[in-house]
């Protein structure tokens, strides 16, 4: 995550800028001496805020506490995203009923938790020659799960895998 240079009072390279004064108020554009004079005498820095403007725009302020709210206000937004996880459940074409419902019972519990689900079963040898029981497993998981989840993909072959990706319903 690349974050963008913040320029401040001596190393701001414009001739003029347009200033705004610690109470956010606009004091018009001047020269970026004035400027710099008008922020010592306030004891606090002058920070360019809009570098692409035209002057730029600057700010007088304290950089310290600018800097802490900036990042006290990243934290709070990355508290609030909600990473969605992909989980992957193997299974085979022969596979008994029991296990199956075992599965799909950890596929309900992936889904319960937020997380996107990718079902694969592995073809191996000869199973590679009936690749729809395959698809038939993968349609059992789907009938067991119901309306329980929402398919984001259908059952495709990849190579020696079959596979599907499901994701959670949206509660409303």
């Amino acid at each position: 995550m690349a974050t963008k240079e913040i320029r401040l009072n001596e190393k701001i390279r414009a001739r003029e800028v347009r200033l705004i004064d610690e109470n956010g108020s606009q004091r018009g554009i001047m020269p970026i001496v004035e400027a710099l004079n008008i922020a010592r005498e306030a004891g606090l820095d002058l920070i360019e805020v809009a570098p692409n403007a035209n002057p730029p725009v600057c700010k007088i302020l304290d950089y310290g506490k600018y800097k802490f709210d900036l990042e006290k206000r990243n934290k709070e937004s990355r508290k609030k995203q909600k990473m969605l996880k992909m989980k992957e459940i193997r299974m085979q074409p022969k596979i008994e009923v029991h296990d199956l419902t075992f599965k799909t019972k950890h596929i309900k519990e992936f889904l319960d938790g937020g997380n996107k689900v990718k079902v694969t079963v592995r073809f191996r040898g000869r199973e590679m020659a009936h690749t729809e029981l395959g698809k038939e497993v993968l349609d059992k998981v789907i009938d067991i799960l119901g309306d329980y989840c929402n398919v984001d993909k259908k059952p495709t072959m990849e190579g020696r895998f079959m596979s599907m990706i499901l994701s959670p319903k949206t509660k409303k």
